[in-house]
C-alpha cells in the first residue's frame, strides 16, 4: 500500500520548521522515519503535511553536559551513533545497553533516539529508559522552547505531550551516580522484534527502581526499594497490570515480569558492585 497524498517541506532552520507545523494540526515531523514511514505506508497515519527536519544543522549532536552531567542527544542523532559513543557508554551505560536491543542494525543506522522517544511506543526500549532515569526532552514551538520531563512526556498509547506545532530538539539522560548500577534485558520472539516484556533496573544504594516496556500503555517505573530479592517479581506485579494481545497472554507477560525483574535487579547490583570496586 502507498501513503495517502501529503505536502512535503524540508526547512533549513528550527524556526522554519515550527512555522510550517503551526499552519495546521494535520502534520508530522520526519527525522529517521523508521516508525513514521511504515505507518504512512499502511495508512495508519495520513498527515496533510510532512516536515522533514534532516536539513536543519546542529541537531545530530551527542554531548556530555559538564564533568558530572548527563548526556544530551540531538534530534537527528541516529541510534547507531549513540550506541557507538564512548562518552555515552561512560556517562550513562544504560542507554547503550538498551539501544543494543533496538530492532536491527539497518534500523539503528537510520532511526533516531529522540524520534523513538516522542513516538511514545510503550513497547520501545528508549521511552522506558528515559522514564527510569528521570530524563527529559527539549522541544521548540511558536511560544519558544520548553523542557518536558519524562513523567509528563508519555500520556497514552503512542501519545506524547508535545503539541502539534512543537518539534523535539534533544533528549537528556542523567549520568549514572558513582557507585550505582544499571541493567537491561528483554524477551522477544525473534531478535529485533518488539519485546514481549522488557525491564531496565537502576540500583543506587538502597534504592531499587525498575522500568518496564510492553507491560502497560505507557512506560512504567516501579520502586522496589526494600523488597526482598525473592519477592521482587510479585511486588512489581502488584503495581502492574499486564494485558493480553496477539503476541502474549497476560499470564505469560506476568511470568516474564517475575523472571526479568529478578534478573535485572541482580545484574544491576552486580554492576554497582563492580563500579564501586573500580573506583577504589
Amino acid at each position: 500500500m502507498k501513503p495517502a497524498p501529503f505536502e512535503y517541506r524540508r526547512p533549513g532552520t528550527i524556526a522554519e520548521a515550527v512555522a510550517a507545523l503551526a499552519g495546521g494540526t494535520e502534520s508530522k515531523v520526519l527525522a529517521g522515519g523508521q516508525s513514521l514511514v511504515p505507518l504512512l505506508s499502511m495508512r495508519l497515519a495520513a498527515p496533510a503535511l510532512l516536515v522533514d527536519i534532516n536539513a536543519i544543522p546542529g541537531l545530530d549532536t551527542i554531548e556530555v553536559e559538564g564533568e558530572d552531567g548527563g548526556v544530551r542527544v540531538g534530534a537527528l542523532a541516529r541510534h547507531a551513533a549513540v550506541l557507538a559513543s564512548p562518552d555515552v557508554r561512560r556517562v550513562q551505560p544504560l542507554v547503550p545497553m538498551a539501544l543494543a536491543n533496538v530492532a536491527h542494525a539497518t534500523i539503528r543506522n537510520r532511526g533516531t533516539t529522540v524520534g523513538s522517544l516522542v513516538h511514545a511506543d510503550a513497547a520501545a526500549e528508549m521511552p522506558a529508559v528515559l522514564a527510569l532515569l528521570g530524563g527529559s526532552v527539549e522541544v521548540a514551538g511558536p511560544a519558544g522552547r520548553r523542557t518536558i520531563s519524562a513523567d509528563e512526556l508519555f500520556v497514552g498509547p503512542l501519545e506524547s505531550s508535545l503539541a502539534h506545532d512543537e518539534i523535539a530538539l534533544s533528549a537528556y539522560f542523567p549520568a549514572l551516580a558513582p557507585g550505582a548500577g544499571v541493567a537491561f534485558e528483554e524477551i522477544a520472539r525473534r531478535h529485533g522484534d518488539y519485546a514481549l516484556v522488557g525491564a531496565a533496573a537502576l540500583v543506587d544504594g538502597d534504592s531499587v527502581r525498575v522500568g518496564y516496556l510492553s507491560v502497560a500503555d505507557v512506560p512504567t517505573v516501579v520502586d522496589l526499594s526494600g523488597v526482598p530479592e525473592a519477592g521482587l517479581g510479585d511486588a512489581a506485579l502488584a503495581r502492574l497490570e499486564p494485558g493480553d494481545d496477539i503476541h502474549a497472554t497476560a499470564e505469560y507477560r506476568a511470568q516474564l515480569v517475575r523472571v526479568l525483574t529478578a534478573r535485572v535487579v541482580r545484574s544491576a547490583r552486580e554492576h554497582a558492585r563492580q563500579s564501586r570496586e573500580g573506583r577504589r
